[in-house]
């Protein structure tokens, strides 16, 4: 079509090939997010969400080109509620709707259930949290995470509790959950092989709310602490009821407790919990301070816990776009094993499953309404 064809025909209102507008056009790229955005574990979910968001706005206001042609990058956030039948349904919908990558999700349960999903597409998800083993054990190439996992943290905080907090007896609750089962059940077997004995293990649920008959049925066995495997919206009112009947012993748990919504819902009790964490302090990090600074400008309130890995997620995504110079799910998912980044959450690089090759485990307390941390163990 010559040129006073092409314009005769734009002029008659008639459509052109795609191929005289698609050299020259922005290309729009989905990159997803899936978490819970509503009930109890949401501001998990919108922490993750909105460092996500950082990322790409920071990524476009920058530029982004690829294969010669420019970028722009949107963010397609998904609520999966926490549900792994949810999880499924919504890695459906996002691997329909042409994302090249997921940060997500970001409980083990929900990640585990949907990665055979992105595993048939070819797209590459990244979970900022997910803890259970089980997650990058399943042999799928696609499976990624950013943090330490509960074959890590479980046996952190057993040592922790047995060398440092000095703990003879302890009681096992956990919330049925992958992620509450697993860091429970990792905790049991390290702690057991320290000489500790673990009188009894209780399960309850992620919707619990009153936990005083399983606690009065631990208080008769007088332990030295309660390890508890879940989340802090039944963590906080478990560690509360635990010490309105009385109990003296100190609450243990992981990264589901080590949040600063702890301090709302165990109220005083909140100050007899310790907790583990995959990963570095923040103000540990790097580049911790900057990012901080950035998301509080940004979203007008403080990091809840996850930000930091949703955030080096996307610009992870990013780097395999660009090594690959392809928007290409596939293309993009084979530059994952060749990851080398230096993120804000410190260097990523991972190893032939999916687990970060280096790691840490940080201990915390809280003391005065706020997260203190006590210890930082190299994995």
């Amino acid at each position: 079509m010559s040129t006073i064809t092409r314009n005769l025909a734009i002029l008659a209102g008639f459509s052109l090939p795609a191929y005289f507008t698609a050299a020259h056009a922005d290309q729009t790229v989905l990159i997803g997010h899936a978490a819970p955005l509503t009930g109890g574990m949401a501001q998990h979910g919108k922490d993750t969400e909105s460092g996500a968001l950082l990322a790409i706005e920071e990524i476009n206001a920058k530029g982004l080109v690829v294969a010669n042609q420019k970028i722009t990058l949107k963010l397609d956030s998904q609520d999966d509620a926490g549900d792994p039948r949810t999880a499924t349904q919504v890695a459906q919908k996002l691997v329909d709707e042409g994302i090249v990558g997921v940060v997500g999700h970001l409980n083990s349960g929900t990640s585990i259930a949907a990665s055979k999903i992105y595993s048939d597409a070819n797209v590459v998800e990244i979970s900022p949290s997910a803890t259970n083993p089980a997650y990058t054990l399943q042999g799928f190439r696609s499976t990624f995470r950013l943090v330490g996992t509960d074959a890590q943290q479980g046996p952190a905080l057993a040592r922790f509790a047995a060398n440092e907090l000095k703990i003879k007896k302890v009681a096992v609750v956990d919330d049925s959950t992958a992620y509450g089962q697993g860091l429970a059940n990792e905790f049991e077997k390290t702690a057991k092989a320290l000489g500790l004995t673990v009188i009894s293990h209780e399960a309850t649920n992620d919707k619990a709310v009153d936990f005083r008959a399983v606690l009065t049925k631990i208080k008769s066995e007088s332990p030295d602490a309660i390890m508890y495997g879940g989340m802090d919206a039944t963590g906080g009112p478990f560690a509360k009821q635990a010490q309105q009947l009385g109990l003296k012993a100190k609450v243990l748990g992981g990264d589901g407790l080590c949040t600063p919504t702890m301090t709302l819902l165990a109220g005083a009790a909140v100050e007899n919990v310790y907790c583990t964490e995959p990963g570095v302090p923040l103000e540990k990090m790097s580049q911790g301070e900057r990012f901080s600074q950035s998301f509080q400008k940004r979203f007008n309130h403080p990091i809840d816990l996850y930000a930091p890995y949703a955030y080096d997620a996307v610009y992870i995504i990013v780097d395999a776009m660009k090594r690959a110079n392809s928007t290409n799910p596939e293309k993009i998912l084979a530059a994952m094993k060749n990851t080398g980044y230096q993120g804000v959450t410190g260097p990523i690089a991972f190893d032939s499953k999916g687990d970060l090759k280096q790691g840490a485990i940080s201990v915390y307390t809280f003391r005065n309404k706020q997260m203190n941390v006590l210890s930082v163990q190299k994995m």
